[in-house]
């Protein structure tokens, strides 16, 4: 399995997903038909490691693989990028955690929530003991396990930051999304009470900044010295791009036969529209070399045996943010551009735009919170985000 051999395959989704796209957005979930799209074709095995059967590709494969399935279906983009990321972060676990998921499985699905304050956990014996309520687990009923996060109460000490793999049958579902766009996605709360996780199935945030860490007594390749959080948001940021590229070949296709209605004019002869899907169209291309060149960056950093200064980290969070917002400016010139007929729910282009508004709510989107992180360390203040 190559690098090459996935993007081939995700294209070839593209129709299959544009034509179930209304009825995952019916269901709140993904079909059970493209959880074994999923599965089968490997996409979600694109940063997975070489020794499970993985491609081990370099960083932009997913950025390839998340446009493509993105132009065929926002809501299995998005819960695509969850599994592509957390196969990416299961690889710095202890070997026993990675046998344990991908031993029998090399195929799971994992999905995960990384919000720790919203999940506490005691030391006990062999283990932690976690609880809480996580909102917002994309692809939770299509995945086999999930990364949970919780804060590590300490004598004397800062609570410690601690991850924890977790079975599907481990914690409860809580029925919770019901949004206004990526409705596919499933995106529900889950809850756990009491759960049990044992020592070599939880991490401590540390060896998910770069660098060494357990996993890497199995996985020498450079890719698994990349940190994860400051490259999180260019994943989901290609999520994103492909839902916008999608809308810009929508709206080029049935804007051809057009006519306005009170005019007459054919959509195809009114230069305002000559101009807006221009720009749409070089917004997109623009995200997309953005997300690429960063890509290109982490991976020279981190195969020059070096880890990611503040700054590098700052910027690549800044460099997502930056992709999805230009995405959303392709969204909504194309919104623009599709006038009244954007309104109807069958429409295509609607679904695609209301499920741009909802991904460009994501934290990772957010241009003041990280375009402000970028330009504080540019000031030459100290990072202030410890999870970078």
């Amino acid at each position: 399995m190559d690098r090459e051999t996935l993007v081939e395959r995700a294209h070839k989704l593209i129709p299959v997903l544009r034509e179930r796209a209304a009825r995952c957005d019916a269901l709140g979930h993904l079909p059970d038909e493209t959880r074994d799209d999923l599965r089968q074709s490997g996409v979600a095995r694109v940063l997975q490691p070489a020794h499970y059967g993985g491609a081990e590709a370099h960083f932009s494969g997913m950025v390839d693989i998340l446009n493509a399935v993105g132009s065929g279906c926002g809501s299995t983009a998005w819960c695509l990028a969850q599994y592509i990321g957390h196969n990416f972060m299961v690889a710095q676990w202890p070997e026993r955690a990675q046998e344990e998921i991908w031993g029998d499985d090399p195929q799971a699905l994992i999905a995960g929530i990384l919000i720790p304050h919203l999940g506490t956990a005691t030391k006990v014996r062999g283990g932690y003991r976690l609880s809480g309520q996580w909102p917002f687990v994309s692809g939770v009923d299509a995945c086999d396990w999930t990364i949970l996060s919780g804060l590590v109460e300490r004598d004397g000490q800062e609570p410690e930051e601690r991850y924890f793999l977790a079975p599907k049958s481990a914690y409860e579902i809580l029925d919770t999304w019901d949004a206004m766009g990526l409705r596919g996605s499933g995106s529900h709360d889950i809850r756990a009470d009491d759960l049990f996780i044992p020592t070599h199935r939880t991490l401590p945030i540390r060896h998910l900044k770069g660098g060494e860490s357990p996993g890497r007594k199995l996985h020498r390749a450079a890719l698994y010295r990349s940190p994860s959080y400051a490259t999180f948001g260019l994943l989901i940021s290609s999520a994103s791009v492909g839902m916008a590229a999608g809308l810009v070949s929508d709206y080029t296709e049935h804007a051809k036969s057009r006519v306005a209605l009170m005019s007459g004019q054919a959509h195809l002869d009114q230069p305002t529209q000559h101009v807006r899907l221009s720009r749409a169209a070089m917004s997109v291309d623009a995200a997309k070399a953005l997300l690429h060149r960063n890509c290109d960056e982490i991976m020279e950093i981190v195969s020059s045996d070096r880890l990611p200064g503040d700054a590098e980290r700052t910027k690549f969070r800044a460099a997502g943010a930056m992709a999805g917002q230009l995405a959303f400016d392709a969204a909504n010139l194309i919104w623009e551009a599709e006038g009244g007929r954007g309104v109807y729910m069958k429409n295509p282009v609607a679904r695609t735009y209301r499920d741009l508004c909802t991904a460009t709510r994501h934290m990772t989107h957010s241009w003041d919170l990280n375009g402000g992180l970028d330009g504080r360390v540019r000031l030459g203040l100290p990072l202030d985000n410890p999870s970078l």
